[in-house]
């Protein structure tokens, strides 16, 4: 995969992992598109870096959704980094079902339509990528984080079934399947965390050299340990890292 001279969109891109992706390619001499909700640290990106495009949008709506396609149709790689996390007992009755959907709604339901919306575009350009972060509790999860964990499985499962389905294409599909990764939604829990920097210089040598399944710094562990001691990589992250 050539890493130059391509038209960018990350979602959630204002801070975190999505911010590190958007710095790395905006480097590299693409055109960089990011999504956000926070309209003060919209502007605090913008200010520091003047060639980012950054577009404010929920990525619930819909409509929002539909209004980025119409307004970058240059767009040849969709990058699905926008996530929430929330830790919590299932049977709390505090729980209610939009509280559930809000995560569903971030992490997967939006992720799929924006694809379904590009995947036209994407098809009519000779070289085209999709990727989704998903995270390692997608192969493994934590039992204070049920719906984020079923959330990322379901991604990890539908970029496997969708990059079978667009062999042959244009269209190349890849995953980066983090560890836990130093950003705000960890932040005052977890051990051992990378930096989203970090995690950009390993998804780089992956995304240059076609690998599609990108397990990233401690996800390959877990990948060996779930083939070969799958209870034992269960009791490590049952409680979360």
């Amino acid at each position: 995969m050539k890493t130059a001279h391509h038209t960018i969109l990350i979602t959630g891109g204002t801070s975190g992992i999505g911010l590190a992706l958007a710095k790395r390619f905006l480097m590299e001499g693409n055109a960089v598109i990011v999504t956000g909700t926070n309209a003060q640290k919209a502007e605090a990106v913008k200010h520091d870096l003047p060639n980012l495009t950054v577009e404010l949008a929920d990525m619930r709506d819909r409509q929002a959704l539909k209004k980025l396609v119409h307004r970058y149709s240059d767009v040849n790689i969709l990058i699905n980094n926008a996530g929430i996390q929330y830790n919590y007992e299932f049977a709390d009755p505090a729980i209610v079902p939009e509280h559930i959907m809000t995560e569903l709604d971030i992490n997967l339901l939006s992720p799929l339509h924006l694809v379904k919306l590009f995947l036209p575009q994407l098809l009519n350009y000779p070289t085209a990528a999709i990727i989704n972060v998903s995270s390692g509790l997608g192969i493994i999860p934590k039992q204070s984080a049920p719906v984020y964990c079923a959330s990322k499985a379901a991604l990890h499962s539908f970029t496997k079934a969708l990059r079978w389905q667009l062999e042959g294409t244009s269209v190349r599909v890849f995953e980066i399947i983090p560890p836990i990764v130093d950003t705000a939604m960890t932040q005052g829990r977890g051990r051992g965390k990378i930096t989203p920097e970090e995690l950009v210089q390993e998804f780089w040598r992956n995304f240059s050299n076609d690998r599609y399944e990108m397990r990233i710094g401690k996800t390959k562990l877990l990948f060996v340990l779930q083939r070969i001691m799958p209870s034992l990589a269960e009791r490590i992250m049952r409680p979360g890292l």
